[in-house]
């Protein structure tokens, strides 16, 4: 999980071309919901030591809006690229802004396998050849 997650916010910070795999994107979706979790339980604490729970809230949303706008960029490109690999354009994003129906449909697609093979968006990024060649390599040396 934690590769996934250095691979969205490091190597492909605000890259929004090529295509990203289920496993990209729902491990970098579920790091960021345990990071703020942890931002949550770290501000109650404080805010239970310093008797001030109002105090610690703020302080949890302050560092959760931090965190926000750090992840904002590599958030969208990973939507854009996973939406790249069901051969959708990223403009499809704005399919969430119609009520109810935008969402289920924008998290089906999210849950959809991607295009086999190459598509308009570039090489299959779950290419089982790829994925045999490194295992072959590590093994190797």
């Amino acid at each position: 999980m934690i590769e996934w997650y250095k691979k969205v916010v490091f190597e492909n910070y605000a890259n929004f071309k090529g295509r990203a795999r289920r496993s990209e994107y729902w491990f970098f979706t579920l790091a960021n919901v345990i990071i703020n979790f942890l931002f949550i339980i770290l501000g109650l604490i404080v805010g239970a030591i310093m008797d001030n729970i109002l105090g610690g809230l703020i302080i949890s949303y302050v560092l959760l809006a931090i965190y926000g706008l750090a992840v904002l960029v590599p958030s969208l490109a990973v939507i854009v690229r996973r939406l790249h690999d069901v051969g959708k354009s990223g403009w499809f994003y704005f399919i969430a802004l119609i009520p109810i129906v935008g969402g289920i449909w924008l998290l089906v697609l999210f849950f959809t396998e991607g295009d086999s093979g190459e598509n308009m968006y570039g090489q299959d990024p779950k290419n089982v050849i790829e994925e045999i060649s490194e295992i072959g390599k590590v093994e190797l040396q």
